[in-house]
């Protein structure tokens, strides 16, 4: 039998990445007494991310009301890291250094050209450059690159510090750390009451709030149709060492896609060098592969030939939680007491600041602010729902 702890907190939340741990510490500063369960807080996805604000060079087709929410999100960076620094004690590697997105050969140039006139229909600022511009900004690229675009707007930040002063600001903002995952969702009188964990305890909470990424729809006990509709995608990624004879490197992300194929480039303030992302729809696998590698490699060393000339410090792999839609999923589900906060693909570190703004206001009020209400999780059918599981 589970045992029941005698204190319940007013928030459960079900989940210590990004999402979880910024929901937690946005609630507990309005007050409530929250909780979050999670066998590794803040692990997750965020340790494989690289990190890119990218709500312009992000943009894709079909993709404009989304664009809203990140943008909103990314004008909240700067004051939302200062604010998380002071609370935690802890840097998080914000760097305001933009972005160029390079094309490698005739075609990859056209399917720029096409990004780039969309970036201008909505109103974005995103300079054309030749290719010898390109070069002149980053020398290290390529003789071949043919031409790119400059975003100054799309800046970068370390995931991994960002979840560690996120995980340190709830600490000291009194949430209450159960490190173990949530088997079973608790309801009690049609209503979520909390979940029951993997270690036996079951936490009783006025409100629950599943933010377990990938897994978000996988947990039992959850009604048909209430669940969301997630499912995971791998993304294989590389991080190099610059030593301090190749410095500067590069001295902002540099994304291409090189022959059909996206890769990007992140350099960090203290010599990382990421490199990413695969973009596999393989379940549950989080292997590194030969031919992940492999790919990555050659893609980058054909944007910036030094690259191979970099030591290997780390690969890895991770799990995307994305949607049908591929946006977020924030807010009260059809099951009074439980909201979710997961479907964030590849926008998760983006939409952080937003993310806990969004959902600290329905944990507060009840309400969906209006620039989240096209991310309700209703917007998706239940039989979709029900497919998808």
């Amino acid at each position: 039998m589970p045992t029941p702890e005698t204190s319940a907190p007013d928030v459960l939340v079900l989940g210590g990445g990004l999402s979880g741990l910024v929901t937690a510490w946005r609630a507990a500063q309005r007050g409530l007494r929250t909780a979050v369960a999670d066998p590794a807080p803040g692990g997750g996805a965020a340790r494989v991310a690289a990190g890119m604000l990218a709500a312009v060079t992000e943009l894709h087709y079909g993709e404009e009301t989304l664009l809203a929410l990140n943008l909103a999100s990314a004008r909240r960076y700067p004051d939302f890291v200062a604010e998380l620094e002071e609370a935690s004690g802890r840097l998080t590697a914000h760097r305001a250094c933009g972005a160029l997105a390079v094309a490698f050969d005739a075609d990859d140039r056209a399917r720029l050209r096409d990004v780039h006139a969309l970036q201008q229909r909505c109103g974005l600022e995103a300079e054309w450059l030749t290719g010898r511009e390109c070069r002149r900004l980053e020398p290290m690229l390529a003789p071949s690159v043919r031409a790119g675009v400059r975003v100054d707007g799309d800046h970068q930040v370390d995931p991994r510090r960002l979840a560690a002063a996120l995980l340190a600001a709830c600490t000291r903002a009194g949430v209450v750390l159960h490190e173990a995952a949530a088997a079973r969702l608790t309801v009690a009188g049609d209503r979520a009451a909390g979940a029951v964990l993997t270690d036996g305890r079951e936490i009783r909470a006025g409100q629950t709030v599943l933010a377990t990424g990938s897994w978000s729809g996988e947990l039992d006990g959850v009604p048909p149709g209430v669940l969301p509709p997630v499912r995971p995608v791998k993304g294989q990624v590389l991080r190099l060492r610059v030593p301090p004879a190749y410095a500067p490197f590069l001295s902002r992300t540099v994304r291409a896609t090189v022959r059909g194929t996206p890769v990007y480039l992140v350099p960090r303030e203290d010599g990382e060098l990421v490199v990413g992302a695969t973009s596999e729809e393989l379940g549950w696998d989080t292997t590194v592969t030969a031919g992940g590698v492999y790919e990555l490699l050659r893609d980058a060393r054909a944007l910036v030939p030094g690259v191979t000339e970099l030591p290997l410090a780390e690969s890895g792999a991770g799990l995307r939680p994305v949607s049908p839609d591929n946006a977020p999923v924030l807010g009260p589900t059809a099951l009074p007491g439980l909201h979710v906060a997961t479907g964030h693909g590849r926008n998760g570190v983006l939409l952080t600041p937003v993310t806990g703004d969004v959902m600290a206001e329905v944990l507060t009020t009840g309400r969906l602010p209006e620039d989240a209400r096209p991310f309700a999780p209703d917007r998706f059918p239940s039989t979709l729902q029900e497919h998808t599981r």
